[in-house]
C-alpha cells in the first residue's frame, strides 16, 4: 500500500471516522466527570468549553478532533457507499461547524455577538449531524441494505429529534447528548465496517 492509492486514502479516512467520534463523546465524558458541580443532564457541551470554564482545554481540544476528522472521512464514507455530494457535504459541515464552536467558545458573560455567532454554528453542526444517517440510509437502501438503512433513518429522526428538543426542553445537556451520541455511534460503525472491508 503506498501513499495516495485508493487503499491509503480509505485507511485514513476510515481511521478519522473512529477518532472523531470517540475523541468527541471522551471529550465531553472526561470534562463534565471532572468538573464539580456541572450537571450533564440540564448543562450544554459547550458549556464544558466556555472561557473560563474549568478543564475547557480538554473539551476544545475534543471539538478540534472531531472538527478536523469528519472532513477526512466524509468522502471516503461516501464514495464506499455510493452516497453522491448530500452524504459528503453534511458529515464535512458536522465537522466544519464544530470547529467554528471551537473556535468561537461562549464567553464568560453569557452574552453578545460572540455567543450568537457560536449558537449558530451549533446549530449548524447539528443539521449536519442530523441529516448524514439519513442520506447514508438513502445510499444504503439504493444497494438494498434495507436493515441498516433502516437503521440509519432510525438514527437520524433521533436525532434531529433530540436536538430539537435540546432547544426548549430544561434537560438540554441530555437531550444534546442523546442526538449527537447517537450519530456518533453511526458514524464510528460506518467508519469501522469501511475498517473491516465492508460497505464497498
Amino acid at each position: 500500500m503506498t501513499p495516495g492509492t485508493p487503499e491509503r486514502r480509505r485507511l485514513v479516512g476510515a481511521c478519522a471516522g473512529v477518532v472523531g467520534p470517540v475523541s468527541f463523546v471522551s471529550g465531553w465524558v472526561v470534562a463534565a466527570a471532572t468538573r464539580p458541580g456541572y450537571s450533564p443532564v440540564r448543562e450544554a457541551i459547550s458549556q464544558l468549553a466556555r472561557v473560563g470554564a474549568p478543564h475547557r482545554a480538554l473539551m476544545t481540544a475534543a471539538f478540534v478532533s472531531f472538527g478536523f476528522t469528519l472532513p477526512v472521512f466524509a468522502p471516503v464514507l461516501a464514495d464506499s457507499l455510493d452516497a453522491g455530494k448530500a452524504l459528503k457535504a453534511s458529515v464535512s459541515i458536522a465537522g466544519l461547524a464544530t470547529l467554528g464552536v471551537a473556535a468561537v467558545p461562549l464567553s464568560s458573560s453569557g452574552e453578545g455577538t460572540a455567543d450568537l455567532l457560536h449558537g449558530m454554528l451549533a446549530l449548524l453542526g447539528y443539521c449536519g449531524m442530523a441529516l448524514s444517517p439519513l442520506c447514508g440510509a438513502v445510499a444504503l437502501y439504493r444497494r438494498g441494505d434495507t436493515t441498516a438503512a433502516a437503521a440509519s433513518v432510525v438514527t437520524g429522526v433521533v436525532s434531529a429529534a433530540s436536538l430539537a428538543a435540546s432547544t426548549f426542553a430544561p434537560d438540554v445537556g441530555l437531550f444534546q447528548r442523546l442526538g449527537l451520541g447517537v450519530v456518533d455511534a453511526w458514524l464510528a460503525v460506518m467508519a469501522i465496517s469501511l475498517l473491516r472491508g465492508g460497505v464497498s
